[in-house]
């Protein structure tokens, strides 16, 4: 499996397009920050504006046109004692942020009410845990953490837990101890799971760069205003390095200079035996999303109807919490011995998809999903293990349901930003009065889907299509049609139409009739 990064840069906004096995698989972009923004992982000294007993929540005020949402059980244990520090230090009268000197308050009841803690006016340190999403504002916790490449520092906290995903009981030990030999009085650690194998060198590096970000941010809080954000999450290129970044990326190509130098010098950071697979891509004649062919994979990713393999397609409908996913056959033709065979294939093609589709939309909040029916009990379950297995990759936290006897599958995934969007609909070329139509890199790979699917019935199959669509498909080498010669041994006899507009097309078989697409 190789993994690329590729990074765009353009006026106003930078692009991360990241590839598995030369497949889109995850899409970014970090616009210009404008100082209303609100990233996660960004912190703020507020003020609570009004505690909610019905909500057992508070709304505050963080300079957003919303109020931001912080609830009881986001509050952190220590709460009282993390107030009281927060009170002295902008006072001015601890100029020690280490915590070891500072004596800890009891906790606070875990089922308790948020009036009880906390009051109108009161000023907290707040961090982003939900960007603003439809007309709600951010989500916030104060219960603060910054991520680093191996570790998870936390403060106002005794805890030490390692990463789940870390599946050797030794190893996680190991960890355990060398992090709690290392870590600061006051201060949790969470263990990522990339710091497996690492060395108790990394992991101080490592937890000594996060102990200068929070003492960095306290030193601003005796002249902050308030509301104001008192510390920044990275960039969004150190971000996506350190927290997908491993041993299987193979490349990352970068089209801008200062970027380039940027994302080399963090990848010395947290792991200097890869700098060399960083690349500046230098070519005036072809974008770099279009040499690794992004642009068009965006196009054909992001519209209601997504194309796969076989003739098969998925229908996604979204509402603002929740996501319907249908899974369809097409028209194939059946290869498989029986029916159930052609839905298990069927269903294992879409759910390989679905799980990229979730990661590169970002889809969160509800997500169900009409798989085609199986009856047979121990195929669900292949399916079942496949999608948990497809969608192990997803840093984003989710749960699956196994299949119903509907065939539904129910899914839950972690929404904190706002979903990708993207619009794959063009001004109707052949009348400006009409509807929007699909984008033509669209039609051409619905036309490709279609010749897919239709070899396997036709042994012989002709086109006819707009003599523009008809260029695209039969020039160069390899052609789109030599490809499917090289795939199929059959010969697609392809037709120019002067009649057609230019997004339509039609086929027929050897006698000349016409075929449903």
């Amino acid at each position: 499996m190789n993994k690329e990064l590729i990074i765009r840069s353009g006026e106003n906004a930078v692009d991360f397009a990241l590839l598995k096995d030369g497949k889109l698989i995850e899409l970014h972009k970090e616009e210009e920050k404008k100082s209303g923004d609100f990233i996660v992982g960004d912190v703020f000294i507020a003020k609570i504006r009004k505690p909610v007993a019905g909500l057992n929540a508070a709304f505050v005020n963080v300079g957003f046109e919303k109020d931001a949402f912080l609830h009881y059980h986001d509050l952190g244990p220590n709460l009282t004692s993390y107030l009281k520090f927060i009170k002295l230090v902008s006072a001015g009268k601890i100029k020690d942020y280490s915590l070891k000197n500072f004596p800890f308050e009891p906790e606070i009841d875990k089922d308790g009410s948020i009036t009880d803690v906390l009051s109108a006016n009161q000023s907290v340190l707040v961090q982003v845990v939900k960007e603003p999403i439809s007309t709600k504002g951010p989500r916030m916790s104060s219960e603060l953490s910054f991520a680093g490449r191996y570790l998870v520092l936390v403060p106002f906290s005794d805890r030490v837990s390692v990463s789940q995903k870390i599946e050797s009981r030794e190893e996680k030990d190991r960890l355990k101890k060398l992090v709690q030999a290392v870590k600061p009085k006051g201060f949790g650690v969470i263990v990522r799971t990339v710091a497996e194998g690492k060395s108790v060198t990394d992991l101080e590096k490592d937890l000594q760069s996060l102990l200068n970000r929070w003492t960095a941010m306290c030193k601003k809080l005796p002249t902050a205003h308030h509301p104001s954000k008192v510390l920044s999450e990275l960039n969004k290129a150190s971000a996506i390095l350190r927290d997908v970044f491993n041993d299987t990326f193979t490349s990352i190509q970068v089209d801008d200079e200062e970027l380039y130098q940027e994302t080399k010098d963090y990848l010395a950071e947290i792991a200097p035996e890869k700098q060399n697979i960083v690349k500046l891509y230098k070519s005036n004649d072809v974008p770099i999303f279009e040499k690794y062919s992004i642009e068009r994979q965006i196009k054909t990713s992001f519209g209601r109807t997504v194309s796969m393999s076989k003739g098969a397609y998925l229908i996604i409908e979204h509402t603002e919490a929740l996501h319907v996913i249908d899974v369809n056959s097409g028209n194939r033709s059946n290869k498989a011995t029986s029916q159930e065979d052609t839905a298990l294939e069927v269903n294992l093609i879409a759910a390989a998809e679905i799980a990229r589709q979730l990661r590169l939309r970002d889809m969160g909040g509800i997500i169900v999903v009409d798989f085609i029916d199986m009856q047979n009990p121990d195929n669900r379950k292949v399916l079942y293990d496949f999608l948990k297995e497809e969608m192990s990759d997803d840093k984003a936290k989710h749960k699956i349901l196994p299949p119903s006897k509907f065939g539904l599958v129910q899914i839950t995934r972690q929404r904190v930003r706002p979903e990708v969007n993207i619009e794959t609909r063009e001004e109707n070329p052949n009348n400006h009065l009409s509807d929007d139509i699909d984008a033509p890199i669209l039609i051409v790979d619905k036309i490709h889907h279609d010749v897919e699917r239709l070899l396997q019935d036709h042994k012989k199959v002709v086109l006819n299509v707009h003599p523009f669509v008809a260029a695209y498909l039969t020039k160069g080498f390899p052609s789109l049609r030599t490809k499917w010669l090289l795939e199929h041994k059959k010969w697609v006899k392809i037709i120019p139409r002067d009649a057609y507009t230019y997004l339509e097309y039609h086929f027929f078989d050897k006698q000349g009739k016409k075929i449903s697409n």
